[in-house]
């Protein structure tokens, strides 16, 4: 299975953006493919904070069409929301510890650990950071398109 991180969904999604034209067919490949994905729950709700954000975006994103845009992607038959569930604790604990993640790290430990904790293959995402979480494969799939 694959996730997606923010950033991915954010570049697909806003077509202001540098990496639009990378980003939109990557995750359309994804949300109608037959390939299992998911998107961690943290990044939903990322998402829906930087699109329509004004100081981040102007114009930003109509809440509305944000929305709009989760409920597609929602509507492909093989995504998956990825959240805490049992044994969630210890392994985020683990990583934190382990890691020493610290301050706004600790908001990608969380994305590392539920995929390592919903067996993710591969974390889709243009955010180097995600290296220091050697247990998830990342991969940029913006870089050569």
């Amino acid at each position: 299975m694959i996730a997606v991180d923010t950033n991915i969904l954010v570049y697909a999604h806003r077509r202001d953006s540098a990496w639009h034209q990378a980003a939109a067919p990557a995750v359309r490949s994804l949300a109608e493919g037959g390939t299992p994905w998911a998107i961690p729950w943290p990044c939903v709700h990322e998402f829906l904070a930087i699109v329509t954000n004004p100081r981040i975006y102007r114009p930003p994103t109509p809440v509305v069409v944000a929305v709009e845009q989760v409920d597609a992607w929602l509507r492909s038959p093989r995504v998956t929301l990825l959240g805490e569930s049992p044994g969630y604790w210890d392994l985020l604990r683990e990583i934190v510890v382990s890691r020493d993640v610290v301050g706004a790290k600790v908001h990608d430990a969380r994305i590392a650990t539920l995929a390592r904790h919903h067996g993710v293959a591969e974390l889709w995402s243009a955010d180097r950071d995600f290296s220091r979480f050697p247990d998830i494969a990342t991969r940029n799939p913006l870089v050569g398109a």
